[in-house]
């Protein structure tokens, strides 16, 4: 007995509703949002970013987002953004690991604290396309989207194991 169209059906289910769990959603600065009013250091400390993960960025008409250089991070030097974003909510997918520097690209605001460096780390989730807006600069390795979501959702790398488990099972199951 071979895989039936309704076997893969079910299967294609089954993932399409675990593998979004692997990531994590992060909304940048919790109920604050990006704003001039959050020590962004501390807002890091503790999380643990992985590739496929997502970063919500929350603001109003007067801020905005930048992806930068480490160099244009630590100077709060506007004008040289890998990727710009205008329109709240900004969800910038981590695609790639590495740190990724973001800041106000508002004149002023970066120096007052609006800066936000991301340390991305091996393992995780696998990077997923992206949806939605696009820059309003260049494209980048980490593309972003623009859509609403803003809870973390629960997530480790370890989640993997059970579910590769879960899905070898099934194939197997439906294979004999």
């Amino acid at each position: 007995m071979g895989i039936r169209r309704t076997d893969v059906v079910m299967l294609t289910l089954f993932l399409s509703c675990v593998m979004p769990c692997l990531a994590k959603v992060y909304t940048v600065g919790d109920s604050a949002g990006w704003s001039l009013s959050v020590d962004y250091t501390t807002w890091t400390t503790g999380k643990t970013f992985k590739p496929g993960d997502s970063l919500v960025f929350n603001y109003g008409s007067s801020h905005s987002v930048d992806e930068v250089s480490s160099d244009d991070y630590g100077t709060c030097t506007v004008g040289n953004s890998i990727a710009s974003y205008t329109s709240s909510p900004a969800t910038i997918i981590l695609n790639t690991t590495g740190t990724h520097y973001f800041i106000c690209g508002v004149p002023g605001h970066c120096s007052g604290g609006m800066k936000v460096s991301v340390p991305v780390t091996g393992g995780g989730a696998s990077p997923t396309p992206s949806t939605g807006a696009s820059p309003t600069t260049k494209p980048t390795p980490t593309p972003p989207t623009a859509t609403s979501t803003g809870s973390a959702v629960p997530a480790s790398s370890s989640a993997i194991s059970p579910v590769v488990a879960v899905v070898f099972s099934l194939v197997s199951m439906f294979t004999r």
